[in-house]
């Protein structure tokens, strides 16, 4: 029999003809290489105390020296996970080459402290980020998504500089360190108006609502670039509050400002993601709420908090994505794999999130008096019970499992979060203003209300009940129809 000799090769067939590019291989060792080098950074600022700012052009400081080890990372794992995601195609070494370029921008506008070198830092970052969103040039709606985006890009970068100019003029320093310390000397319409451009191209860099839909324009990118997408670009609105922290704090009711429009993406984020029906839309407005709610951390006057935020998403982020072709799977109609909201599930989410809130307390000493620290230490309690009341009403998890180990696995990692971030503290405490708590406020008050009544409203349902609203976000999550794929054949490597 002929057959009985036939070898079967499985994997990729040789390429005779043409060897794969070495780049991807060398850029990927780089990027290892600059996080072994962050660490030792990191090692050094812990042993040294302080940072340093080398001819007024950089500062290595805690933020600097946690953000290099945090993105070169995210980086390695990005450009690891891409040699065998982008192995065969034929834009595989300009991707590679944007890549790293897009982490070389990252690294600079941490460190950046000349205003000149932090703005063009931010812009370089953005046009490189909007090139991988287009890295298919063949693919119509990968270009019309790149150019969508590069005009976001551009208008964060073009409010970024206003602010810069404006602090450069009114306080006549020409870093970023000098301007804000010298924020006292900026008349009140110069301080409006630096404030003001700095926290909208926070909101326009992170994908806050109302700007959220570059975010779900780009979609076409690469799902590597996607995930260094959402676990770092995005955070840069973060970076650049606590950056400029002494300039958007000088004024308790604009930080009052600061809290609602972080805990309006915050929310509708959250509703919005209800409405996607593909894992990559979802995480995108998953992202959405996420960085509201680290905006609203800076707002409450916790930027620390905001960091670690920044930080912990990155990682689930990034984790998210790169899985995220596991997450897709054939499914037949049926019931609901949950059980409804039940006295035997509240009986144990409502105490432990009770706890969770007091544990967090008492170990980063947030919410222990009447300031904003309640409402940070109330949002642990919130996101707790969402969380736990998931969990313990899945049928797929056994029920010893859901009733007694998972109290015991939330409070473990509501620890876990507040040492983290009181280590993230104590390394920005001395260079940077982290911790500014504000006296409560009926707007507070407002935002604790919303958080309970969203609760709610998720958890029994209500807000499925009005097509009105399904209406109204599915259209709020609607990127520009140019930039949709609706039929395989619109997709082209060429």
């Amino acid at each position: 029999m002929t057959g009985d000799t036939d070898r079967t090769t499985v994997g990729q067939l040789p390429n005779a003809t043409r060897s794969p590019p070495r780049l991807p291989a060398v850029l990927t060792w780089l990027v290892w290489l600059v996080w072994l080098l962050s660490l030792g950074a990191v090692g050094a600022r812990l042993a040294a105390g302080d940072g340093w700012t080398p001819a007024g052009l950089l500062v290595v400081d805690g933020l600097t020296v946690l953000l290099w080890a945090v993105v070169s990372f995210f980086a390695g794992i990005v450009h690891s996970y891409s040699r065998r995601y982008m192995a065969g195609s034929e834009h595989v070494t300009r991707f590679f080459s944007r890549l790293f370029g897009f982490t070389l921008a990252v690294l600079l506008l941490v460190a950046a402290d000349h205003v000149l070198l932090f703005g063009v830092a931010w812009l370089v970052m953005g046009l490189v980020m909007a090139d991988l969103v287009g890295t298919v040039k063949g693919w119509p709606q990968a270009r019309a998504a790149a150019a969508y985006t590069r005009r976001y890009f551009l208008a964060s970068s073009f409010l970024l500089g206003v602010a810069l100019a404006v602090l450069v003029w009114g306080t006549g320093a020409s870093t970023v360190s000098g301007t804000t310390a010298a924020v006292d000397s900026l008349s009140a319409p110069v301080w409006v108006v630096a404030a003001t451009a700095l926290l909208l191209a926070a909101m326009v860099q992170s994908a806050l609502v109302p700007f959220q839909s570059w975010l779900l324009a780009s979609m076409t990118a690469p799902t590597p670039a996607s995930a260094l997408m959402h676990a770092g670009f995005v955070n840069a609105g973060g970076i650049l509050l606590l950056r400029f922290a002494p300039v958007v704090s000088a004024d308790s009711r604009f930080m009052l400002v600061v809290v609602t429009v972080g805990a309006l993406s915050a929310l509708l984020g959250t509703l919005l993601k209800s409405v996607q029906t593909d894992v990559k839309g979802e995480l995108a407005c998953s992202t959405t709420g996420q960085m509201g709610f680290m905006i609203l951390q800076a707002g409450l006057g916790f930027f620390g908090a905001a960091i670690t935020h920044l930080v912990l998403h990155g990682f689930y982020k990034a984790s998210l994505f790169l899985g995220s072709g596991g997450a897709v799977e054939q499914t037949t109609p049926g019931g609901s794999t949950a059980d409804p909201p039940g006295v035997a599930a509240g009986l144990l989410t409502v105490p432990t999130a009770a706890v969770g809130g007091v544990l967090f307390a008492l170990l980063t000493g947030k919410g222990t008096a009447v300031d904003s620290g309640l409402l940070l230490t109330g949002l642990v309690v919130v996101t707790t019970l969402h969380a736990t009341g998931s969990v313990v009403r899945q049928r797929s998890v056994p029920s010893p499992l859901r009733y007694v180990a998972l109290p015991a696995v939330f409070l473990a990692a509501i620890a876990v979060y507040a040492a983290v971030y009181t280590a993230v503290t104590g390394l920005l405490a001395d260079d940077l203003l982290v911790t500014v708590p504000a006296d409560l406020t009926l707007v507070h008050a407002g935002v604790a209300a919303a958080f309970a009544g969203a609760y709610v409203a998720v958890e029994t349902g209500v807000y499925r009940r009005s097509r009105r609203l399904y209406v109204l976000l599915l259209n709020a999550t609607q990127p520009p129809a140019r930039t949709l794929t609706t039929t395989p054949e619109e997709y082209s490597e060429s």
